[in-house]
């Protein structure tokens, strides 16, 4: 057992800052990469728990940049007077008790995952936590967390940092923090009162009062265990195919049925839950893709030769009957998905990153998770062939994509008693959205992978 940390031994929260303003640009989850940060400025730091050789403390902190708007991030910390060679990677400060990145300490791990079991820390010489003043720890009606679970990070981490806990929980730390309720707790929370079986249960989710806002800081939802993701196993299957010049080698036709038979009873589940309007009109919607695929055209100057015929596709989707609007996943695609023995489960409700809570909260059509999933089955052929000219191969591909397509087309509409193909123009509409992303995406970080989506664009215009 190390020294007593007391809060004089601690570093200010001014040198801290200094200290995180060089450290939080180097980690994956930043999202503002490339973006000089001027400085970090603590807006909450709450002490979880503090024992006698280790304390937590829980860190909001506002990134500040000189022409861009501040982002708000959560850094879990744990305070040592010295720490193992595993932890030395993730120190922020070692000017007197050494400050680090607590989701990478096990014993760091067990406070968050006590906190949900019990509100209380495991060990003898505790202080009492609690609510953890402004954190609050909430769990489901129903839902019993066990005490004592040992846990570890999940993989690389993104823009959220995700933790299993004792092989049973999936704890997410969403590193970014918007203020309000994340909607991947507010979906999870609908799906889990419908009774859904195509998501994961939602557990608990850890909050705190931002700006005297109620947002939402964490998440922690059953494991699956022994799945797969969507998209890996769709590549194993597009190799194989591509590989033995037959599609049929490897067939993941019957895995796109289930799954979009899974995504439309997802979707049935958050109608009857959250409510649907079945008398929208599809004009200002197909008008907004219009809009972004101007903008994005001066990103990407191929664009510019497809506008007339993206402008003849958006006024066929305009003059489409009403369709129906609800609250969708928002970004789905293979990545999204996971493969377990019994079924598929649909992951990560978050919504698109770059669309603010109340973006994201707007009800949509159907058809733009359908759309994303369509543009999904063709990046997992086509990423394969960006260095290729063999046309036997493209012939593969293309195959693989049409029957995958049209299988996950079926399955859906057999859920849902209506077949997303039958509203042609608005699912163009949606897929061209996304695939304009796609291409201004690839633009800006992997231009070898531009023909990816350009390919598609041709494709959904001609």
């Amino acid at each position: 057992m190390h020294g007593v940390l007391t809060r004089m031994s601690l570093e200010p929260d001014d040198r801290l800052d200094t200290a995180l303003t060089s450290w939080i640009p180097q980690q994956r989850w930043f999202g503002s990469k490339g973006k000089p940060v001027s400085a970090v400025r603590t807006i909450m730091r709450e002490t979880v728990v503090e024992y006698e050789d280790l304390r937590v403390d829980h860190l909001l902190v506002s990134v500040e940049f000189d022409d861009h708007e501040p982002e708000i991030y959560q850094v879990p910390l744990g305070i040592r007077e010295s720490v193992s060679d595993d932890l030395l990677p993730w120190v922020v400060s070692s000017d007197g008790p050494v400050v680090y990145d607590g989701m990478r300490d096990p014993d760091v791990i067990s406070v968050y995952a006590d906190q949900f079991a019990t509100g209380t820390a495991p060990r003898e010489g505790r202080r009492p936590a609690g609510t953890t003043g402004d954190v609050r720890f909430r769990t489901m009606d129903g839902s019993v967390i066990e005490a004592g679970m040992k846990g570890r990070v999940l993989g690389a981490e993104q823009s959220n940092t995700s933790v299993i806990l004792g092989n049973t929980l999936l704890l997410k730390i969403f590193r970014r923090v918007n203020l309000g309720i994340n909607p991947d707790v507010e979906l999870h929370r609908a799906l889990g009162e419908a009774n859904c079986e195509f998501v994961a249960s939602l557990r608990g989710w850890m909050e705190a009062d931002v700006d005297g806002t109620e947002t939402t800081l964490a998440m922690a939802q059953d494991f699956a265990a022994g799945s797969s993701e969507g998209w890996t196993t769709a590549l194993e299957s597009v190799k194989a195919a591509l590989d033995a010049h037959d599609v049929t080698v490897s067939d993941f036709a019957s895995e796109s049925d289930e799954l979009g038979a899974a995504v439309a009873a997802v979707h049935a589940d958050l109608a009857s839950s959250l409510g649907k309007s079945d008398d929208s009109s599809p004009a200002g919607t197909v008008a907004a893709i219009l809009n972004r695929v101007e903008e994005a055209s001066a990103v990407v100057p191929q664009l510019v030769s497809f506008l007339p015929r993206i402008r003849a596709l958006i006024e066929r989707a305009k003059s489409a009957d009403t369709f129906s609007v609800q609250r969708i996943h928002g970004d789905l695609h293979l990545g999204q998905v996971l493969r377990t023995q019994p079924r598929w489960l649909l992951i990560d409700f978050e919504g698109e990153p770059a669309k603010s809570f109340d973006e994201r909260r707007i009800p949509d059509s159907p058809l733009r998770d359908v759309a994303g999933m369509l543009r999904s089955f063709d990046y997992a052929a086509r990423n394969l062939l960006v260095d290729s000219s063999d046309a036997a191969r493209e012939e593969v591909a293309r195959e693989w994509v049409n029957r995958n397509v049209a299988a996950f087309c079926d399955g859906y509409s057999r859920v849902a008693g209506v077949d997303p193909r039958d509203a042609a123009d608005l699912l163009r509409a949606y897929e061209l959205d996304k695939a304009v992303y796609e291409a201004v995406y690839e633009a800006r970080n992997r231009p070898t992978w531009l023909s990816i989506p350009m390919h598609a664009i041709e494709r959904l215009v001609g």
